[in-house]
C-alpha cells in the first residue's frame, strides 16, 4: 500500500508534464506549477480535516457526509482496515484527492491565475470532493450503501474532474485563442509522451492499489489496466487513421488515458475480455467526445471533458453489461447474467455526481473569480501566464 501511495503520488508529476507539453510555451511553466501546487494545498486539508469528511462516522446515518474523525496526528498504530494502518490508508486515498484538483487545471489551462488557483482548490476538495468521495468510498456512504459500484474512483476522480472543468470552463468563458478559433498547438509532445509513461505506471497502483491487498483482485484489476489502456490506444489510432488518414500527434497518448480512465472503476469487476470491450468502445466515443466543445462552444483547454468526464461514464455505465459477478462483487451486468438494476443504479449515480459537482463548481467558479480575480487580464492571458512567475 505504501508503494501505490507513492506509484499514484508520481501521477500528479506526470499530469503537470502531459498537460504541459500540450500547453502553449508561453504558458508551459503555469501549468506545470497548477498540477504540482496541488500536492501541498490538498494534502494540508486532507491532514486537518478531509480524511474525517470522506471517511469519517457518517452524520446522521443518511449517507451525504463524514465527520468526527480527527484522528490522523495521532493514530500511527491503529488499524483501519485489515492490517493497513490508518496512516497508510489516508495517505494512499489522499492521493485521489490530489489528482482530481489537479486534472481540473488542464479545462482552463493557460487562462487561470495560481494564486487564486489554490484557494479555488482548497474550497472545491472541501465543498465538491470530500462529500462524494464519501458517497462513493465510504462504507456509511449513501451511494456505497445503495450498491454502486465504482472501485478505483469513476466517479468520485474521473467524473468529478471532468464536470468541474466544464463547469470552470463555462464559468470564466473562452480564452482567447479559443476566441479566435486558433488550433491546439502542443510544443512539446516528448513532454506528453513522458507523463503518459508517468501517469500509466502510476495507474496500476491508481487501480491495484484499490484493492488494499495483494493477491487476485488486485491481480486482476492490473491486469485489466494493461488492457483497456492498451486496447484504446490501439483503436483511437485506428479511428483517427479513417476519419483523416493519418495519425496525429497526440492520438494515440489521449486515447490510451482515455481507456486508464473508463477502467478505473471496473478494473476489479470485470474480467480480460470486458477490458477489452470498455477500450475499444470509449476510444470510439471519445474521439467525438473532444468535438463536441466546439459545436457546443465551450473552451475546454486540454480535454478534460472529453475524456475524464466521458470515460469516467463509460466506465461507470459499462458495469451495468459487463460485471461479472465473481471479481470484486456478487453484482453481476445483463451480460452475465443481472438485472438491469445495477444498469439503472449506475446511471443515476452519474447523473447525480455530475449534477452536484457542475452546479457547486460552477458557483465557486464565479465567486473566486470575483473575490480573488481568478482569470487574469486579457493583457496578462495574450503574454502568457509564464509572466506572472518570477525567473530568480
Amino acid at each position: 500500500m505504501l508503494v501505490s501511495f507513492a506509484m499514484v503520488l508520481l501521477m500528479t508529476p506526470g499530469l503537470a508534464f502531459f498537460y504541459g507539453g500540450m500547453a502553449r510555451a508561453k504558458n508551459l511553466i503555469s501549468v506545470l506549477y497548477m498540477s504540482f501546487v496541488s500536492i501541498p494545498v490538498v494534502s494540508v486539508v486532507w491532514f486537518v480535516y478531509g480524511y474525517g469528511v470522506a471517511f469519517g462516522p457518517d452524520v446522521g446515518g443518511v449517507g451525504l457526509l463524514g465527520w468526527g474523525d480527527w484522528q490522523l496526528f495521532g493514530a500511527i498504530t491503529r488499524l483501519l482496515r485489515g492490517e493497513i494502518p490508518l496512516f497508510v490508508f489516508s495517505l494512499f486515498q489522499l492521493t485521489f484527492a490530489i489528482i482530481t484538483v489537479a486534472l481540473i487545471s488542464g479545462a482552463v489551462a493557460n487562462r487561470v491565475r495560481i494564486g487564486p488557483w489554490m484557494i479555488f482548490g482548497v474550497v472545491w476538495v472541501t465543498l465538491v470532493y470530500l462529500p462524494v468521495a464519501h458517497w462513493v468510498f465510504s462504507d456509511g456512504g449513501w451511494l456505497k450503501r445503495w450498491g454502486v459500484l465504482d472501485f478505483a474512483g469513476g466517479l468520485v476522480v474521473e467524473i468529478n474532474s471532468g464536470i468541474a472543468g466544464l463547469a470552470l470552463a463555462i464559468a470564466l468563458g473562452p480564452g482567447l485563442s479559443f476566441r479566435k478559433e486558433e488550433p491546439p498547438r502542443p510544443k512539446n509532445v516528448p513532454f506528453v509522451m513522458l507523463g503518459l509513461g508517468l501517469l500509466w505506471f502510476g495507474w496500476f497502483g491508481f487501480n491495484g492499489g484499490s484493492a488494499l491487498t495483494d493477491g487476485p483482485l488486485a491481480a486482476n484489476a492490473v491486469a485489466n489496466t494493461m488492457m483497456c489502456g492498451s486496447a484504446a490506444m490501439i483503436t483511437w489510432m485506428i479511428v483517427e487513421r479513417l476519419r483523416s488518414g493519418h495519425f496525429s500527434r497526440l492520438g494515440g497518448a489521449t486515447g490510451a488515458v482515455a481507456g486508464l480512465v473508463a477502467i478505473t472503476p471496473s478494473c476489479a469487476f470485470v474480467n480480460l475480455f470486458g477490458a477489452l470491450v470498455i477500450g475499444v468502445i470509449v476510444a470510439i466515443v471519445c474521439t467525438y467526445a473532444v468535438e463536441v466543445k466546439t459545436v457546443l462552444g465551450y473552451d475546454d483547454t486540454l480535454d478534460v471533458v472529453g475524456i475524464h468526464a466521458v470515460g469516467g461514464m463509460v466506465g461507470i455505465a459499462a458495469l451495468g453489461f459487463l460485471a461479472t459477478g465473481r471479481f470484486g462483487s456478487s453484482t453481476a451486468g445483463l451480460f452475465y447474467g443481472g438485472s438491469v438494476a445495477l444498469l439503472g443504479k449506475q446511471i443515476v449515480a452519474i447523473i447525480v455526481v455530475a449534477s452536484y459537482c457542475f452546479v457547486v463548481t460552477f458557483i465557486l467558479g464565479k465567486i473566486v473569480d470575483r473575490l480573488f480575480r481568478l482569470r487574469p487580464t486579457s493583457e496578462a492571458e495574450a503574454a502568457g501566464l509564464d509572466t506572472e512567475l518570477r525567473i530568480d
